[in-house]
């Protein structure tokens, strides 16, 4: 039994060619009566409001899930500890930093800030080590020790050593670079200040004891035959 042939739908615009129908649009605009409805409602097509979507509790699950695993981040039920210093670092032991761009330089132990790092000096007037923060990984913790009673360093926390947020400013190609220099190698005057008094007091105490001032500025470095697991500092 053959099929029953389906009627082709018809339109108001038939096409010439493919893609190219008979009537422009200005004459289908007319052809179907849009005029008389924009007239008949103010010169405005008429606008129906969406109706509002019906909360359903049974949601149906998504017909499609994507190609790729969509990444959530994990919540952290960890709550924060203070990082436990070393026993063999203890305010005013002498350090020697392991890394960065004071390798090798001895250093004074002033506190641990909030944040689990520790706050040291050179002082730097003697080997050139600024106040600065260190993670305690990166230290040895030498058996000498300094009298720091009369150092007051409890203005200096994590938040004194923030970067402050740089201002952009439009720059000539020529100025460019020499500007960019002139700003990083601007210190400001209080910090200034503030390393010039913790080093006041700290080597006072330090020029007390014979040949410290001579062991703080000399750089610690390992020679041939020497054996560092051996090494008792």
């Amino acid at each position: 039994m053959a099929a029953k042939a389906r009627n082709p739908q018809k339109t108001r615009n038939p096409d010439l060619i493919r893609g190219v129908g008979k009537y422009s649009r200005s004459k289908m605009y007319h052809k179907r009566g849009l005029w008389a409805i924009k007239a008949k409602n103010g010169g405005v097509f008429p606008h129906h409001d969406p109706k509002p979507a019906v909360e359903t509790s049974n949601q149906k699950a998504p017909k499609f899930y994507p190609a790729e695993d969509v990444k959530k981040p994990l919540i952290n039920k960890r709550k924060a500890k203070p990082t436990k210093l070393r026993a063999s670092i203890t305010p005013g032991t002498v350090l020697i930093i392991l890394a960065g761009r004071f390798k090798g330089k001895r250093v004074v132990f002033l506190k641990q800030l909030s944040s689990g790092l520790l706050l040291v000096t050179g002082p730097f007037k003697l080997n050139g080590v600024p106040l600065r923060r260190v993670n305690q990984s990166y230290v040895i913790g030498t058996s000498t020790k300094v009298d720091i009673s009369g150092v007051n360093f409890d203005k200096f926390d994590d938040k004194y050593f923030a970067k402050e947020a740089e201002k952009k400013k439009k720059k000539g190609e020529g100025e460019f670079f020499e500007a960019d220099k002139e700003e990083k190698n601007q210190l400001p005057q209080q910090k200034k200040d503030d390393q010039k008094s913790v080093d006041t007091a700290l080597i006072k105490s330090i020029e007390a004891v014979p040949e410290l001032k001579t062991y703080l500025s000399a750089r610690f470095s390992l020679k041939s035959g020497m054996k560092p697991h051996e090494l008792v500092f």
